[in-house]
């Protein structure tokens, strides 16, 4: 087998998946860094960002609503979740002070 074939081979199999890019915009704007389960995100203007090598979207939505709450929009590599991958990923969505008061009743 040629060296060339073997040495490209070995950097095909071996490099390691590229991180994909997170992005969401919460209901309730934030302009903090907020770090959940691997990922590390940046907000500002409305819109988080962050990057990570997981591989379940779905899970890493439902840690950022459980901290920054109800999410309008959540989306990995530019690709928007549909309506009801959102709808699951805000059943953790940690509770508006308004909904906590209407809770209480």
């Amino acid at each position: 087998m040629p060296r060339s074939l073997i040495l490209l081979s070995a950097i095909v199999l071996g490099a390691p998946a590229a991180a994909a890019t997170y992005s969401a915009k919460p209901a309730a704007p934030t302009a903090e860094r907020l770090v959940t389960r691997e990922v590390v995100w940046a907000c500002a203007g409305g819109a988080c960002q962050g990057r990570s090598d997981e591989s379940r979207p779905a899970v890493l939505c439902q840690a950022l609503a459980k901290r920054a709450g109800r999410l309008d929009s959540f989306a990995v590599d530019g690709r928007p979740f549909d309506a009801a991958a959102l709808e699951r990923c805000n059943a953790s969505a940690k509770a508006q002070p308004a909904q906590a008061v209407a809770n209480a009743r």
